[in-house]
């Protein structure tokens, strides 16, 4: 004990256990508490946990809501919004603070949900998402049909069933939760997957997407008004088809599809024709064809028979273009005998215009014409005859150099039938046959006969200085090619 100070009974604490005995007592005295206020400055964590602060006009409340309570939320918290949240207040050591630690919340009635999707739906409407120029035109008849839907819901099987009763068609089914925690983002990716498919890729891309669920409560149908499913729904450039909850039920969504059905069944029906019906439609505009054809052909053939009528008959035309020429056939040789006449006079006075001394001169002119002619013609012709002569002649040489005589003169014989026509082959000749033999010096008649064969004639020795080649006598008669060699 210090000497000056007074003596205290009070006990002491340390911070650790002043803090633990608050905090046992706030939990002790609000083991359960329900809060209703606004919502300010949401934030959500990495880890999963949602921090925020509840307030009114008058005080403020920080409040916690751990990861598992957090993914159990039927909405997303936002600023601004009113809410009610159960749970308990505690305490938070170090810092000194109280907090609630919420593990219910829930939006303070439909009135704080519609103000909140009024507010969003100005904001986007701003932007001009819900633009209706925007908006494209849903196919007619497409061959493949994609659906953003839950697999397990009765909302696939509807839609299927109407479509195989209506037309049936391809349909790829994008499954996605579409209530809670995370399922506007499953929402939304699943519409730009669709429209990130190629149109010739190995997932063949749809002609036209329905986004589509079942009926509920607006809190059920909220993950369609969030921003990032609107946003993609306008964002998306394959034609969309808003299926979401029942007729009177409006989501944010459907103001920014290209098409609003109020119920996925009826987005079915928009989304193909019927197809007896189509079938009746084709007969029906084939059968109004037909006679349409019909009425045009009868409406021609009977305008035609009308301007049969109102034309003249081809007599009546070629009777007057014949009268016409009857007339002329009687005015032409009048025509030429007044022709004659008229040129007749005019040569008689050209003629007795020309005197004689103008004819002397122009017979003069025409004799020394011809004579510069003839002058220059005859060199010309001399020079050309010339040429051809020496043409001739060359030609003559070498007509004599290839003659078939010349190969006589040099030993060779021409084999002839009784006709006068060249034999060449050997096998044309048969024993008996008599031929005609033609030399260099004249010509001799041969029988055939294959039994006698002459006897070769014995070749003298060639000379290395004078080596001429000699004559071989024929084996058979007619044989050039083996027998006699080659002509040239």
């Amino acid at each position: 004990m210090n000497e000056g100070w007074p003596v205290s009974n009070v006990q002491e604490f340390s911070v650790s256990e002043l803090s633990s005995a608050l905090k046992r007592s706030v939990e002790d005295q609000f083991g359960y508490v329900r809060v209703r206020a606004e919502l300010s400055g949401v934030k959500q964590a990495a880890s999963g946990h949602l921090y925020f602060a509840l307030k009114d006009d008058k005080s403020v409340l920080d409040g916690v809501c751990w990861r598992g309570q957090a993914q159990k939320l039927g909405f997303r918290p936002e600023d601004g919004l009113e809410v009610v949240c159960s749970g308990k207040l505690t305490t938070y050591a170090a810092r000194s603070k109280y907090q609630m630690v919420v593990d219910h919340m829930e939006p303070a009635g439909a009135g704080a949900l519609m103000a909140l999707l009024e507010e969003r739906r100005k904001k986007l409407a701003a932007e001009g998402l819900f633009d209706t120029d925007r908006k494209k035109p849903i196919p007619y008849l497409p061959a493949i049909i994609g659906v953003v839907t839950s697999p397990t819901g009765a909302v696939i099987r509807d839609i299927l069933h109407r479509l195989a009763d209506r037309f049936p068609r391809q349909v790829i089914v994008w499954p996605v939760v579409v209530q809670g925690e995370g399922a506007a983002s499953q929402i939304a990716g699943a519409i730009r997957g669709f429209d990130a498919l190629e149109a010739d890729g190995s997932i063949p891309r749809p002609d036209v997407l329905i986004v589509a669920r079942g009926g509920g409560s607006i809190e059920d149908l909220w993950s369609f008004n969030e921003e990032e499913v609107v946003r993609a729904a306008a964002e998306c450039s394959i034609p969309l088809i808003s299926a979401v909850g029942h007729e009177t039920d409006t989501t944010l969504i459907d103001h920014a599809a290209d098409l609003r059905a109020p119920t996925p069944t009826g987005a079915a029906e928009m989304a193909v024709p019927v197809r007896e019906e189509l079938m009746a439609t084709v007969s029906d505009l084939g059968r109004r064809l037909a006679m349409q054809r019909m009425q045009i052909v009868q409406m021609r053939a009977e305008k035609l028979r009308a301007l049969e009528r109102a034309l003249p008959k081809p007599t009546d035309l070629l009777g007057l273009l014949q009268q016409r020429f009857d007339d002329l056939c009687d005015r032409l040789p009048r025509a030429l005998s007044f022709v004659a006449r008229s040129k007749e006079s005019q040569l008689n006075r050209i003629a007795g215009a020309l005197t004689v001394n103008r004819l002397s001169q122009m017979l003069i002119y025409q004799k020394r014409e011809w004579q510069a002619l003839t002058n220059r013609l005859r060199p010309a012709l001399s020079r050309q005859m010339g040429t051809r002569s020496d043409s001739l002649k060359a030609t003559s040489r070498v007509l004599d150099s290839l003659s078939y005589e010349r190969v006589l003169d040099r030993g060779f014989a021409l084999v002839e039938d009784l006709s006068g026509s060249p034999v060449s082959r050997a096998s044309s000749l048969k024993n008996g046959d008599q031929v005609a033999l033609r030399f260099a010096d004249g010509t001799r008649n041969a029988n055939i006969d294959d039994d006698q064969v002459a006897s070769p004639v014995k070749k003298p020795a060639k000379s290395k200085q004078t080596a001429q080649p000699a004559k071989k006598s024929p084996k058979k008669s007619g044989s050039r090619r083996t027998n006699q060699g080659e002509l040239f």
